[in-house]
């Protein structure tokens, strides 16, 4: 792979527009009649649904290209559409079960091999095809289904919230997944940022939205697709507010290498605050979330971007007008999914029960009791690049890489930080409880420093992880700098696995990471969820300018110092093979397939 450029280029604004939280999608529903092959099937009845006849999609100027989100739905009815999705390591494929219950009684039927690849969702799930208003064909083409992709339910009687995640995992070392349509809930049938954005000229179409046979025959979905009429208009950023349409809708979109440091290009500085750590929020913006259900993992972390909204035109322009008096959040350079959470960043006191940290330090003798403890193991890095660090020295090169530290558990990692009167550091603690939750021990464990950087300015727990350069023979040649980190919950990496929490709450910076004058702070690390960091800047990524071309290893390294009590610590390294070639000024890398995982 030669020098990535992306860390300047990718910053350009993507549709979006605010929307609160999950919404219903009863009103004006044009459903799907079950028929006799429906009924037969085991299994919860799914229908595909449309919630309006008409959309409009806007194509911006400065970046063409429509988004297909055309407010349809897959609603689940008499049970959930619930699969377990896993893989026993990187050398296996993954295998998709979809779980059925029937009152006590539990069935799994694994799906057919090589259908699912990856954890994104059912591949080829949707064919949509549009025609202009000719009648002439335009547009061709199938999508992936993520069952997560919640947006509300179809009957007031149906579970007030979803049991299951809020979005499909995107981190390409993931491990295992759920999914899951809940009882009497609709999931938005867009596939949000595995969608790519099509080219329509501006003027009327027809959209045709169906479910693929084979998704149909496997699953008993009636053959009833919905028509969709769809107007797409050319827009521009620059259009004043007020214009044809508004401005409402403009949010910029993440660089795909923002990462958990959120490091913007120099001439795109980060605002203040937290926002440095996503993409900046157009200054005419309101807030926006990533899918229907809100925000999804990996929003301003790691090498991906947000998705764009999940929600028909008509629901995200009542969600706009409902914002049209809080655009002053999106003045101060909050990031889409942060406003919402920004309650959430002061001392911990709106945090989720039992994520506020103490009040004071503990008191009475240390102890590390015989309870369960986390497993922090790490991920192979990814989202290799080779570039100048940013600051065009010339000659400089630098390995820059995503890397993520995940918790298999069967305990949270807890980590609080207590600071002193006048003191630049706090004092951390690791916390322990039992079975029933209640806390029945600490140890000290290091310390938490304040950065004040543009882009972080929040506590960092030192000692979490460390990445290194390793030679051809695994012995070391360069270590980055980057050691201390704001821990979060951006990726759900294996959801299968024991005492997992589908819904963490502490999943970005700004309900994480507390402020300058926090006098404690609590950072959790939830079973089975990982931290993102993509270290894209010198100090953080690897100088290779004088280092020889051939093969080398970057070394992920969970608590390097042991500090923190854990049930393993044998299974805390990972390695990733890159092959640097190239001349000075001008390296490149090339990044074999770990495995079956073949994503740079």
């Amino acid at each position: 792979m030669t020098r990535s450029q992306q860390g300047r280029t990718n910053r350009l604004a993507r549709p979006s527009i605010a929307v609160a939280a999950a919404v219903a999608v009863t009103a004006g529903v044009v459903a799907a009649a079950p028929d006799a092959k429906t009924a037969a099937v085991a299994g919860p009845k799914l229908s595909l649904i449309a919630a309006s006849k008409s959309v409009t999609l806007d194509s911006w100027k400065e970046e063409p290209g429509v988004y297909l989100d055309l407010g349809t739905y897959l609603t689940s009815e008499k049970g959930a559409f619930e699969f377990k999705v896993t893989r026993k390591s990187y050398k296996d494929p993954v295998v998709a079960s979809q779980i059925i219950r029937n009152g006590k009684k539990t069935t799994t039927k694994v799906l057919p091999a090589g259908l699912v690849k990856d954890f994104s969702g059912l591949p080829d799930f949707m064919e949509v095809s549009v025609v202009d208003a000719a009648g002439k064909s335009v547009l061709k083409k199938t999508e992936s289904f993520c069952p997560n992709n919640a947006s509300g339910r179809v009957r007031p009687d149906a579970p007030a919230n979803s049991k299951f995640p809020q979005s499909c995992p995107a981190n390409p070392f993931t491990l295992g997944s759920v999914w899951g349509v809940e009882n009497g809930w609709a999931a938005n049938t867009y596939a949000g940022y595995y969608s790519a954005p099509v080219q329509l000229a501006a003027g009327t179409y027809t959209a045709k939205i169906s479910v693929t046979k084979k998704y149909r025959d496997l699953f008993g979905i009636a053959n009833k697709p919905q028509s969709v009429k769809v107007t797409v208009r050319e827009r521009s950023w620059e259009q004043p507010e007020g214009g044809s349409g508004g401005a409402a809708a403009k949010v910029a979109s993440s660089s795909p290498h923002a990462g958990h440091a959120g490091h913007q290009a120099a001439a795109d500085p980060a605002p203040s605050g937290h926002a440095g750590h996503g993409a900046p929020a157009r200054t005419d913006a309101p807030a926006a979330a990533t899918t229907g259900a809100g925000a999804t993992f990996n929003v301003g972390h790691g090498p991906y971007p947000p998705a764009p909204p999940a929600l028909p035109w008509a629901l995200k322009k009542q969600a706009a007008e409902k914002q049209a008096g809080k655009d002053a959040f999106g003045a101060q350079g909050f990031s889409a999914a942060r406003v919402s959470d920004r309650a959430g960043q002061t001392d911990g006191s709106r945090q989720a029960p039992g994520a506020q940290p103490n009040a004071k330090r503990p008191t009475g003798k240390a102890a590390v009791p015989n309870v369960p403890k986390p497993d922090l193991r790490s991920l192979p890095a990814y989202g290799i690049t080779v570039s100048d660090g940013y600051e065009d020295v010339p000659g400089k090169d630098y390995l820059a890489f995503s890397a993520n530290v995940w918790n298999a558990g069967p305990a949270k990692l807890v980590v609080d930080g207590f600071r002193s009167p006048g003191k630049e550091l706090m004092d951390a603690y690791q916390y322990f409880y039992d079975a029933k939750g209640k806390q029945v021990g600490y140890t000290p464990t290091g310390t938490m420093e304040w950065d004040p950087r543009p882009g972080h300015e929040h506590w960092h727990f030192t000692d979490f992880a460390s990445y290194r350069l390793l030679k051809a023979d695994k012995k070391e040649t360069v270590r980055s700098g980057k050691e201390a980190f704001c821990l979060a919950n951006t990726d759900a990496v294996d959801y299968t696995v024991k005492n997992a929490n589908w819904h963490p709450s502490n999943t970005d910076l700004s309900t994480a990471c507390g402020q300058e004058n926090s006098i404690s702070v609590r950072e959790v690390l939830d079973v089975g969820s990982g931290d993102t960091y993509t270290q894209d800047l010198p100090g953080q990524s690897f100088d290779i300018t004088n280092l020889p071309n051939g093969t080398y290893y970057i070394q992920v390294l969970a608590n390097p110092e042991n500090r923190l009590k854990e049930t393993n610590h044998k299974n805390n390294s990972a390695l990733r093979k890159v092959v640097l070639g190239g001349k000075k000024g001008a390296r490149t890398v090339k990044v074999p397939a770990h495995h079956l995982v073949n994503a740079n």
